[in-house]
């Protein structure tokens, strides 16, 4: 038996506004639920930026199609106890509107 095309399980997250201690508001994530996912990484470049290289990876994900799979919010998969955070930049359905595609941009430190 083989593992079909969407092998990957990913939690589905959301940004939310937490107020602080100081009046201001700190980004925190919640948790939305956990999907099956296809992770393909199609590109990678470093640029300099600040004076420093930065390491851009863009990964292409196909999920179902899901109401809360939109631009701003973020995917994390867990492999071998090594969490990687993709930030979703764009999700574009197919023409059958059957599956999903994320653009996404892998977060160094999440």
């Amino acid at each position: 038996m083989r593992a079909g095309q969407l092998r990957h399980r990913c939690m589905l997250q959301s940004p939310i506004r937490v107020k602080n201690k100081t009046g201001g508001f700190d980004v925190s994530w919640s948790d939305l639920g956990k999907i099956y996912a296809e992770i393909t990484l199609p590109t990678g470049r470093t640029a300099p930026v600040a004076e420093q290289v930065k390491a851009l990876v863009t990964a292409e994900i196909i999920v179902r199609p899901r109401a809360d799979a939109v631009a701003g919010n973020r995917l994390v998969h867990t492999a071998n106890g090594i969490a990687t955070t993709y930030l979703i930049e764009a999700s574009l359905p197919n023409n059958e509107r059957d599956m999903l595609r994320l653009l996404c941009s892998n977060v160094p430190n999440p």
